[in-house]
């Protein structure tokens, strides 16, 4: 008489398959988080090496930071090639060129979490430096350096020294920014974000962000801060 194979039963493969999707399912979300973390911190990384580059740029300049509205309005685009929100231009092409003789990487320019995404891609968002080299991109946003108007509008930092960019913040309450008591409390550079609260943002980037729930800001005196934001997704 033939002997009862050793194999699985079709119930027990069912059983075990059952299991495996139950694990999958708990563990894909906390791998995911993971994931996000590790490219957050990256960022983080990426936006500390831009104000290290910035510090020494001052040392160099008498601390003065860069004037090149001249780049703001060269780079390939133009200023503010889009009529959505921002109503400004706050892409920092104009600063990767500026800096690259004080970073190692080109790639600090863009966080991980943003490359090859619908954001990462926005016009508001990416700004090539050679349209012949692609890979020659920032994704990140510089608001003080926004516009490239003359003179200098009050908020923007072209050519002054730090003290001198917090005294104008300072003597020009916004609604849009907090009063600085210092250097620390100067936004220097940010993630990209599209507020789901404003209606002109556009209708596919609304509510986007890089990191879930807020974004990494880069401040005038070189430290990195987190900020919850319940605008974004």
């Amino acid at each position: 008489m033939m002997s009862r194979g050793s194999g699985f039963t079709l119930i027990e493969l069912l059983v075990v398959v059952a299991i495996i999707a139950i694990l999958v399912a708990i563990l894909f979300p906390v791998f995911a988080q993971a994931r996000e973390s590790a490219r957050q911190s990256a960022c983080a990384q990426h936006l500390r090496q831009i104000g290290q580059a910035m510090m020494m740029y001052l040392q160099d300049y008498d601390d003065h930071l860069p004037d090149r509205r001249d780049l703001k309005r060269a780079l390939p685009g133009g200023y503010r090639p889009w009529s959505s929100w921002p109503p400004s231009d706050p892409r920092c092409g104009w600063a990767a060129i500026v800096l690259e003789p004080y970073v190692r990487h080109f790639s600090i320019w863009s966080c991980p979490s943003v490359q090859g995404t619908l954001l990462g891609e926005a016009v508001q968002v990416k700004q090539e430096i050679d349209l012949t080299l692609p890979e020659r991109a920032t994704r990140y946003w510089m608001w003080r350096f926004d516009r490239p108007d003359n003179p200098v509008p009050p908020d923007n930092f072209w050519g002054k020294t730090p003290e001198q960019a917090v005294a104008d913040l300072q003597a020009n309450p916004s609604p849009f920014y907090e009063r600085p008591e210092g250097v620390a409390d100067v936004e220097l550079a940010v993630d990209p974000y599209f507020p789901r609260t404003i209606g002109s943002a556009p209708t596919e980037l609304r509510g986007r962000a890089v990191h879930r729930g807020g974004r990494n800001r880069l401040f005038l005196d070189g430290h990195i801060r987190w900020l919850r934001d319940i605008r974004t997704d």
